[in-house]
């Protein structure tokens, strides 16, 4: 493939050729998304129904869900397809589509983790400033300024990507189309640019990882200084699993960005891409709001009044 207007499809990782582990592959993917696709409606459901939860930080966590279902609907739904019509291609404008959304979602939702680390950090070491700082103004600008800034990055990301030449075949070693795999299809030196944008980029979110950081130090030092064992623990239970889904995004996705890449596939990469774009969004609503009582509470009553309304019409009907 001389020029990059030559490439009109490129073939995607596969996990396996066998055809029973095929079929494994996509009844375990299946499973996945459809767990994640239910608790993320969950959440934005409840979130959306409840007047008592229109507060900031589950007007994040709705947003965070909203996210969520975006960004892994990016890659699974795809490689599933694949897997079930014994197939790896996807055509050009699919990888572009992919290589856009992936890099929209994942930066949004890192920018609203850190937003949700700034709303902690000045909801237990600034109480008495919360609703000064907070106000209704303030965490919808945050949370706009989060999906459009995810925008403008990603266009510029996928804009940098696409305009390299392509001469290196058409095979990209990851089960959906991810920069540092393309980048080693390229046959000028233009993917430098890409690749020094990536270096940027990682910086920054570093940057933005250390400031969440020194963030949790002061939370965890107001924390233990709180009487109540259980104020200590709802903090804690609430913190924790923040800053773990945090740790875990930034990690992985930094190792597959940074990694120098192998010439061949590897376990190791495809391992951590699985880690990066498919467990986050289906560990979220587990760890975020499915602990939370308030959520639960609002999904029982819910639940509960849709199954008394049910009943009723049901014997209303026998009658």
């Amino acid at each position: 493939m001389s020029n990059q207007t030559t490439v009109i499809e490129f073939l995607l990782l596969g996990f396996s050729d066998v055809r029973e582990l095929q079929i494994l592959h996509f009844v375990v993917f299946l499973v996945l998304y459809l767990i994640s696709l239910l608790g993320n409606l969950l959440i934005i459901t409840a979130i959306a129904l409840d007047r008592h939860l229109h507060t900031p930080m589950y007007f994040f966590l709705m947003n965070l869900s909203i996210i969520d279902l975006g960004s892994i609907s990016v890659t699974i739904p795809k490689s599933m397809a694949n897997s079930l019509m014994n197939t790896r291609s996807i055509s050009y404008s699919g990888c572009v589509t992919q290589v856009f959304f992936l890099f929209f979602f994942a930066s949004a939702d890192f920018a609203i983790l850190i937003i949700m680390a700034y709303d902690r950090y000045i909801a237990i070491c600034q109480p008495l400033h919360y609703e000064t700082v907070m106000n209704r103004r303030a965490f919808i600008q945050m949370a706009a300024s989060a999906w459009i800034g995810g925008m403008l990055y990603s266009a510029l990301h996928t804009g940098n990507t696409f305009a390299i030449v392509f001469c290196g075949g058409n095979t990209v070693d990851q089960f959906f189309c991810e920069i540092p795999q393309l980048l080693k299809l390229a046959c000028s030196d233009s993917y430098r640019f890409e690749v020094g944008f990536l270096i940027f980029s990682l910086c920054l979110a570093s940057s933005c990882f250390v400031f969440m950081i020194v963030s949790y130090v002061q939370i965890f030092k107001a924390v233990l200084r709180i009487p109540s064992k259980q104020g200590r623990h709802k903090a804690f239970s609430t913190c924790l699993p923040h800053l773990f889904v945090v740790s875990l995004l930034f990690c992985t996705a930094a190792l597959a960005y940074l990694k120098p890449t192998s010439s061949s596939a590897s376990g190791l990469d495809l391992m951590v891409a699985v880690l990066y774009s498919v467990l986050p969004p289906m560990m979220n609503p587990i760890i975020y709001s499915m602990r939370n009582k308030e959520i639960k509470g609002v999904l029982s009553k819910w639940i509960g009044w849709r199954l008394f309304t049910k009943n009723r019409m049901s014997i209303f009907l026998l009658q």
